[in-house]
C-alpha cells in the first residue's frame, strides 16, 4: 500500500506540457548471479553485468524486470560469468568489476560509472531515469565535449554531436538529405569519445521507434515511444574496443562467398533474358572484370515472390548454367509482399499455415506493394521464418546463390509508408504490436532468407543483401545506403553513412555506384566508381527510366577509367578478403574513419571526405565535378603517394593532384598487403604477390576455399610477413602460421615487391631471385618456400 509518498513533487516535473517521472528513490536490492534487482518507490530497476566492462540496465513498471534478451544478443553473452562486488552503504549501491566501478546514489536513483582508477565516465542528469506522461521512457546522461559517433545508417557528418537521431526503418525514394533522420537500417548503438581520448557507448535495446537527443552542450538523452529502456554501457577505452564489444554482444559477420566481395552489376530492371546474356557478353567481351549481375523484379510474374516470368525468363535454370560457367553469380530480389491471389501457392500455404500478419481480432493485414494488395509473413514467428526460408529452394535448385531483400522496413503504398503499428506480431510466443517490434522485420527477414539459403546450399555460403535491418543484421546480410541519387552530394554523402555503419557493427555496406535515381553522367560515375572499388559492397545500379550506367555507357576515356579501376578493386582483392577475415573475427570494419586509428589527432574528429582502406592505405575520393586537386590530411607516420611514390611526413594537409584518371590514395610506410593479377571474376585462380613499402611492419595474409563453410573447422591458410629497417639495411621475414587449406601454391616461390626504393645493392637470401625495375623503382623478390628471410641492403 502507498501512502501521499507516491506522488511527492521532486518524482515528477511537468515540462511542456509533458509530464515526467522519475524512479525515485532506491528502496532495496535484490541479487541473482551477476543480476540485480534495484527496488525503487515507482519502478524496479535490473542491473547485469555481462563482462568486466559490459553491463545492462533495464528499467521496468512492472513488479520485476524481466531481464530477457532480444534475438540479435548473442548466446555465449548472456551466459559469461562475471565476478562483480556488490555493497552497500547509507547513501550508495556499490558495484565492482575487473574494470569498472557502478555506484547507484539512492536518493533519488542516479548511477555514475568509474574506471578503476577512480576517473569518472559516464554519470546520470538531475533528471536521470523515468518516463512520461506520454508512456515513453528516458535516460538522461551527463556529457560534456564527447564527440559521437555511430548509429548506423545516417544522413549527415560522421561526428553526430549536436544532432537528434531517430530510429524508425522507412522507405525514402526521397530525398535523402541531412533532414531526413529516419531511414532502412536503424542501429541503436553509438560511441561516445571524450577530449582525452576515453571511449564509453549505449546501445539502447529497443525496436520500437526511439530517440537520441545530443543537441545539448552537457548532456544528451535517449528515449523510447514503447516497452521498455533496455540499454547496455560499454567502456571502451578504445573506439577499436567498443567495436569489438559490441559485435561481441550483437554477433561478427560470417565470412561471405568471395565472389561477393567482386564487382556487381545492377538495374531496375534487367527485364529480359537477352538483355541479360547480352549484357554478360559485354563484360567478357570487353574484358571488365564482373561476378555479379542482379535481377529486379520484373523477372517476376507478375511480381509474385518465388516465380519466374513464363515469357522474359522462359528458361531460368539454362540461364543461370551457363551465366555460372562464364563466371557470374545471379542475385534476384525477394521482397516481402505475397500477392493477395487465391490461385497463389504463397498465398494458399501462408493463410493455411497462419504465417501472415494479423490483427489481435484475426483480420489478415493486408498492404500494397509491388504485387498491388499483398499479405505480409510474420517474420517475428521462427515457424513463419522456417517457412519462408524452405521457399527458396527453387531457386537454390536452379542456381542461385545470393538474394536480395528489399522492401522490407517494411514499405508499404500508404501515407505512413508502412504496417499499421496496431499489427499484431506473435513473436515466438511474446505477442506485441508491430509498433513494439517494427525495426526487427528487416533483421527477421534476412535471417530467415539467410539461414533458409545455407540449409540448402550444401555446405556453401550464401549470400543476402538487405535494405532494412536492425543490431545484429551483420550476421545475415550486407547493406547497401538504399536509393541514392545521381548527385555529387549523395556521393560525399555516402561516405559517413558507411563508416558509420562499420562503426556500428556492419562491416559489409555500400552505397550504389553511380547513384540509384535519376540520371548520373560520365565524371560521376567514374567518380564514383573510383571510390566504390576500396568500400566493401561495390555494385553499380540504376532506376528504370533513367540513363543507362553500365561501365561503358559513356563511352572514352570513361570506360576506359571505369575499367581500370574496376580491375584494381581485383587486384587488392586478396587484401580486401583479408579484411574481411579480420571483421569476421573482430569485429573491425573494412574501411575506417581516420578517428578509429587515430583517436587523438583533432584534425580527424569529423573528417569523412577521406578514410582507410583496412588501416594503412588511405583513400582520398574526389567528390565535386571538375576537381583536379584536392586537400588531403594525413596522420602521424610517412605515408608514400600510391601513383608517384612521392614521400610526405604526416601530421599535416597535403595538396594531391587528381586528373580524371586518378583517384588518390597514400600507403603508410611499414605496410605490408597481399595482391593479386587481374582477374575477370573470382573464378579464375589469381596469383599472389605480397608488396611492402620500405618501412617497420607486419600482417597476416588469410585465404580459404572462397566458397564454403570449411574454413570453421580449420581449412585456410595464414602467411604472416614482417618487414624491419635497420640503417641501410631491410630485413624481410615469412612464416606460414597456419596451413589447413590447399591452395594450388604449395611448392611455389613466395613473391614480394618492395616499391619505391632506391636500387640495392645485394640481397641476401639463400636462392632468392631479385629484379630491379628503374622506371617504377620497384625491387621484385621470388623466395622460395623454403626461405624465410631476405636480407636487402640499400
Amino acid at each position: 500500500m502507498q501512502g501521499s509518498e507516491a506522488i511527492k513533487p521532486e518524482n515528477y516535473e511537468v515540462k511542456d506540457g509533458v509530464t515526467y517521472f522519475s524512479v525515485g528513490e532506491v528502496l532495496g536490492l535484490d541479487k541473482s548471479g551477476n543480476a540485480f534487482e534495484l527496488l525503487c518507490e515507482n519502478a524496479v530497476v535490473g542491473l547485469q553485468f555481462l563482462t568486466d566492462k559490459l553491463f545492462r540496465v533495464k528499467l521496468s513498471r512492472q513488479a520485476k524486470a524481466q531481464m530477457t534478451f532480444g534475438p540479435m544478443i548473442e548466446t555465449h553473452a548472456t551466459v559469461a560469468k562475471v565476478d562483480v562486488l556488490a555493497e552497500e552503504s547509507a547513501e550508495s549501491y556499490h558495484f565492482e568489476t575487473a574494470e569498472l566501478v557502478v555506484e547507484v546514489q539512492k536518493q533519488p536513483y542516479r548511477l555514475s560509472v568509474y574506471d578503476k582508477q577512480g576517473t569518472l565516465i559516464s554519470a546520470d542528469t538531475l533528471r536521470g531515469m523515468g518516463w512520461t506522461d506520454k508512456n515513453g521512457t528516458f535516460c538522461s546522461k551527463d556529457a560534456a565535449g564527447e564527440d559521437f559517433y555511430g548509429f548506423g545508417e545516417k544522413t549527415g557528418d560522421l561526428n553526430k554531436k549536436g544532432s537528434v537521431q531517430s530510429m524508425w526503418n522507412t522507405d525514402v525514394y526521397a530525398p535523402h538529405n541531412p533532414e531526413i533522420n529516419e531511414l532502412y537500417e536503424s542501429i541503436p548503438f553509438f560511441h561516445a569519445k571524450k577530449p582525452d581520448g576515453t571511449v564509453y557507448g549505449f546501445f539502447l535495446d529497443n525496436p520500437g521507434k526511439t530517440r537520441f537527443d545530443l543537441q545539448a552542450k552537457d548532456s544528451f538523452r535517449l528515449a523510447t515511444e514503447t516497452g521498455d529502456l533496455d540499454y547496455y554501457f560499454f567502456y571502451g577505452p578504445t573506439l577499436k574496443d567498443l567495436v569489438a564489444q559490441y559485435t561481441y554482444l550483437t554477433g561478427r559477420m560470417p565470412l561471405p562467398p568471395k565472389w561477393a566481395l567482386g564487382y556487381h552489376q545492377s538495374r531496375y530492371s534487367y527485364e529480359t533474358e537477352g538483355e541479360v546474356r547480352e549484357l554478360a557478353n559485354n563484360f567478357r567481351n570487353m574484358q571488365i572484370p564482373c561476378d555479379v549481375i542482379y535481377l529486379d523484379i520484373h523477372y517476376m510474374d507478375e511480381y509474385r515472390v518465388f516465380t519466374w516470368h513464363p515469357t522474359r525468363f522462359p528458361q531460368p535454370k539454362h540461364l543461370l548454367e551457363d551465366l555460372r560457367d562464364d563466371g557470374f553469380r545471379v542475385v534476384p530480389i525477394v521482397d516481402p509482399g505475397v500477392k493477395k491471389d487465391p490461385k497463389y501457392p504463397i498465398y494458399q500455404q501462408g493463410l493455411a499455415f497462419d504465417h501472415f500478419c494479423k490483427y489481435i481480432e484475426g483480420d489478415l493485414y493486408i498492404g500494397k506493394v509491388w504485387p498491388g494488395e499483398s499479405a505480409l509473413p510474420d517474420f517475428t514467428d521462427g515457424r513463419t521464418r522456417q517457412w519462408w526460408g524452405e521457399k527458396h529452394v527453387g531457386l537454390v535448385e536452379a542456381g542461385i546463390e545470393g538474394i536480395w531483400n528489399d522492401m522490407n522496413e517494411p514499405a508499404i503504398f500508404n501515407e505512413t509508408k508502412t504496417m499499421d503499428v496496431n499489427v499484431m506480431h506473435r513473436n515466438d510466443g511474446d505477442p506485441k504490436t508491430h509498433g513494439e517490434l517494427h525495426n526487427l522485420y528487416g533483421l527477421y527477414m534476412s535471417m530467415a532468407t539467410y539461414e533458409g539459403m545455407k540449409e540448402q546450399m550444401g555446405g556453401k555460403r550464401p549470400f543476402v543483401l538487405t535494405r532494412a535491418g536492425y543490431a545484429g543484421i551483420q550476421k545475415y546480410a550486407a547493406v547497401w545506403t538504399g536509393d541514392n541519387r545521381s548527385f555529387w552530394e549523395h556521393l560525399e554523402m555516402s561516405l559517413p553513412m558507411i563508416l558509420n555503419m562499420g562503426l556500428s557493427g556492419i562491416p559489409f555496406a555500400g552505397a550504389d555506384v553511380g547513384g540509384f535515381a535519376f540520371d548520373t553522367n560520365a565524371e560521376l560515375l567514374t567518380r564514383w566508381t573510383q571510390v566504390g572499388a576500396f568500400l566493401p559492397y561495390f555494385r553499380n545500379h540504376s532506376a528504370i527510366g533513367f540513363v543507362r550506367q553500365e561501365p561503358w555507357s559513356f563511352g572514352e576515356p570513361y570506360g576506359r577509367i571505369i575499367k581500370r579501376y574496376i580491375e584494381m578493386r581485383y587486384e587488392f582483392l586478396p587484401h580486401l578478403y583479408t579484411l574481411f577475415h579480420e571483421a569476421s573475427t573482430t569485429g573491425l570494419p573494412v574501411v575506417r574513419p581516420l578517428v578509429l586509428e587515430y583517436p587523438l589527432d583533432s584534425n580527424v574528429r569529423n573528417l569523412s571526405d577521406q578514410f582507410l582502406f583496412g588501416s594503412n592505405i588511405l583513400v582520398a575520393p574526389i567528390l565535386r565535378p571538375d576537381q583536379t586537386m584536392r586537400a588531403v590530411y594525413l596522420p602521424e607516420g610517412t605515408w608514400i603517394d600510391f601513383h608517384t611514390g612521392e614521400s610526405h611526413e604526416g601530421g599535416r594537409h597535403v595538396l594531391a593532384e587528381a586528373q580524371l584518371e586518378r583517384m588518390p590514395l597514400y600507403v603508410k610506410a611499414g605496410t605490408v598487403y597481399a595482391g593479386g593479377n587481374v582477374i575477370q571474376h573470382t573464378g579464375e585462380k589469381q596469383e599472389i604477390t605480397y608488396h611492402l613499402y620500405k618501412g617497420n611492419g607486419s600482417y597476416v595474409h588469410y585465404d580459404d576455399n572462397g566458397e564454403t563453410f570449411d574454413y570453421q573447422q580449420g581449412q585456410f591458410n595464414l602467411l604472416s610477413i614482417s618487414q624491419r629497417v635497420d640503417g641501410e639495411k631491410l630485413y624481410i621475414h615469412w612464416d606460414l602460421e597456419h596451413q589447413g587449406f590447399e591452395s594450388g601454391a604449395s611448392g611455389q616461390p613466395i613473391r614480394m615487391q618492395v616499391h619505391f626504393v632506391e636500387e640495392p645493392k645485394r640481397v641476401e637470401g639463400d636462392g632468392v631471385v631479385s629484379t630491379y625495375d628503374r622506371e617504377t623503382r620497384t625491387l621484385s623478390l621470388s623466395v622460395g618456400r623454403n626461405v624465410h628471410d631476405v636480407v636487402v641492403e640499400f
